[in-house]
């Protein structure tokens, strides 16, 4: 209390002596704020400065509506001349595009047609058909326009092969040719349409959008050029047959359509899961077409020759077309035997058909050498793989037994997924895809694990494109009671036993497809044997199975740190649940342990006696000798 009385004293002190000097010196200042001075006005000039106040500013705010609407008019003219410059740069784009159009027009080979009054007609047919196809067709995926293709094809083919059939060899009779009328109508059905309904409804993908209005579709098919080879081949010149009499000739035309043909192999390879079979019968229908043409070329020389005039000539007995098939064999495929040619014409036809024979067969087979190579290149690549690890450990002596073994693994892998490593088909898709595959395999499975119960979804997606395939043999051990937990198993295929006993014959529990264990074993550490296996598990026959290392989980908690407090805390819960792997101790320590803290032997009868007796007389005499006892 005195120490601050002390310095209360000494502040007034301070205080006094300042107030002395600013009396002595008046214009000292003083320590202290000094208040603002608030100005006495007379009353006629404070309302003369209330309305200068009050003038300046209705000035300050009529200037500031000066340069608002200052701002709105230059901008409202900038406005206007960017919108007339967009104007004028559309008009020119629309001029360019026109004469681009015209230009294209004029070096078209036939020119752009108004269809306007055809779409008029086909209005209500269009509707119905709504109904079934949609307003668009997905050329790509849409397994009915893959049917529709194949009907076009089955049209081109007739088209293609009966109609240079009927234009060489007799078979334009009074009896038949209703029937070819018939079918040439049901094939020029079919081409009609596939051009008004199937062709205007293809989506079609522009700047990175896929455009699915019809309107749009359709304006695209018709300013195509296929749109146009497409009417030229449904022109019908076959009612020139009145004049000139029924022939196929007026139906080459309807070869244009080969496109379709093309289109449907394309979009069926796509589907086909094995399309190499589809590939190796287009190539013998190219080699069966070639003998087709030649058979005809060979029939129609003969009849120019006369039938039957020469030896080489064709002689008119038997079905014409067969005994022409087979010369056109012999000869494009070179196997001799064939008689020789006397006339020019006869030899200049035979020297040409060897030559064309030489080039379009050998051809042929390479291509068909490629495709065959193309559907055997992963057996080959497997044979390769395999021949090179039998050589390396023939070069080593590996015992006959491991490379039995070796050989198994080899051929189960192979035959059960079709390839050795399914990673190296799964890195060349971009992350998307393999991020959906592995969605759809594994998801549901890491969502009913107890352990990932709660954790982020896309944690567990990242979780699963880490997951490797092993495939383990019938009798090989996936883990060891006492290993280091390094991994966590899902079963992909197969099963796996967990076993114990003496000599590993006890079956605890069979795991099968779906099921999940050594999971816990990525949470723990190091620390009084917590990442220890604590049983034994082996394959049951072949069994295919999900790997993910414990350094990959750890990678992927990094960026999802309240994933990695889920599945800490679950741990330990699932840790107290089953209990702690105790340390394996040696059988001759537990035994030592036994003989140091084991139960003691009995104490003789007699020497019992003695000390009963000795307590009586202790406490009778009140000995301190029970003490000692």
């Amino acid at each position: 209390c005195d120490d601050q009385l002390r310095d209360i004293v000494k502040k007034l002190r301070e205080r006094t002596e300042l107030f002395k000097e600013k009396v002595i010196d008046p214009y000292s200042s003083s320590p202290e704020r000094s208040p603002p001075i608030t100005p006495v006005y007379r009353k006629e000039d404070w309302i003369r400065k209330q309305e200068a106040e009050r003038i300046k500013r209705e000035e300050a705010e009529q200037k500031k509506k000066e340069e608002d609407a200052k701002k709105a008019a230059a901008k409202k003219e900038k406005e206007e001349k960017e919108k007339k410059e967009k104007e004028e740069k559309l008009k020119a784009e629309k001029e360019k595009e026109k004469e681009k159009a015209e230009k294209e027009a004029a070096e078209a080979i036939c020119p752009k047609i108004n269809c306007t009054c055809i779409d008029t007609l086909l209005k209500p047919f269009e509707d119905k058909m709504d109904a079934f196809l949609g307003t668009t067709i997905d050329s790509f995926t849409d397994r009915r326009y893959i049917k529709w293709l194949s009907v076009v094809t089955v049209a081109f083919n007739y088209n293609v092969w009966l109609a240079t059939a009927r234009l060489c060899f007799p078979y334009h009779t009074p009896v038949t040719i209703p029937f070819w009328i018939f079918f040439d109508i049901l094939a020029d059905l079919v081409n009609i349409i596939d051009i008004t309904m199937f062709q205007p409804r293809l989506q079609f993908v522009k700047a990175g959008d896929i455009i699915k209005d019809r309107i749009m579709a359709k304006q695209r098919y018709r300013e195509s050029a296929r749109f146009q080879t497409d009417l030229i081949s449904i022109i019908p010149f076959d009612l020139l047959c009145f004049h000139f009499g029924f022939t196929s000739i007026f139906r080459i035309n309807r070869f244009i359509r080969y496109q379709s043909f093309f289109e449907f192999s394309d979009r069926l390879e796509s589907v086909m899961a094995k399309a190499y079979i589809w590939r190796v019968g287009r190539t013998t229908g190219y080699l069966l077409f070639c003998l087709h043409l030649n058979s005809c070329l060979y029939y129609v020389a003969s009849e120019y020759e006369g039938l039957g005039s020469t030896k080489w000539a064709y002689d008119g007995k038997g079905n014409a077309y067969l005994r022409c098939y087979y010369f056109a064999t012999r000869t494009l495929i070179t196997i001799g035997g064939l008689p020789e040619p006397h006339t020019l014409f006869e030899i200049v036809f035979q020297l040409v058909n060897f030559f064309t024979g030489v080039f379009v067969f050998s051809s042929l087979i390479g291509q068909m050498r490629d495709v065959i190579g193309a559907a055997t290149a992963g057996q080959t690549y497997f044979r390769a793989s395999m021949d090179s690890c039998v050589a390396y450990m023939n070069t080593y002596t590996i015992p006959k037994q491991v490379q039995n073994r070796v050989r198994t693994w080899y051929n189960y892998t192979w035959d059960s997924q079709g390839m050795l490593d399914e990673s190296e088909l799964l890195e060349k898709m971009p992350l998307v895809m393999r991020t959906a595959i592995a969605v759809d395999i594994n998801l549901a499975t890491f969502q009913k694990i107890d352990l990932f119960k709660g954790c982020d979804n896309q944690m567990l997606v990242d979780m699963l494109l880490r997951l490797k395939s092993i495939v383990y043999l019938p009798g090989d051990f996936v883990c060891k009671k006492g290993d280091i937990g390094r991994e966590m198993y899902i079963i992909k295929a197969g099963e796996v036993q967990v076993i114990g006993g003496p000599d590993n014959k006890i079956v605890f529990v069979t795991l099968k497809a779906g099921c999940v264990f050594g999971e816990i074993s990525l949470l723990q550490s190091a620390k009084d044997g917590g990442n220890r296996r604590t049983a034994n598990v082996a394959a049951h026959g072949f069994a295919n199975l999900f790997v993910l290392d414990k350094k990959e989980l750890s990678d992927i908690l990094v960026h999802y740190p309240e994933s990695q407090k889920v599945l800490a805390r679950k741990g330990r819960k699932l840790m107290k649940a089953k209990g702690k792997a105790a340390p394996v101790k040696d059988e001759g320590e537990k035994k030592k342990g036994l003989a140091m803290f084991g139960q003691k032997p009995p104490t003789p009868k007699m020497l019992r006696f003695q000390l009963k007796h000795a307590y009586k007389n202790a406490s009778h005499y009140n000995s301190p000798f029970i003490y000692i006892i």
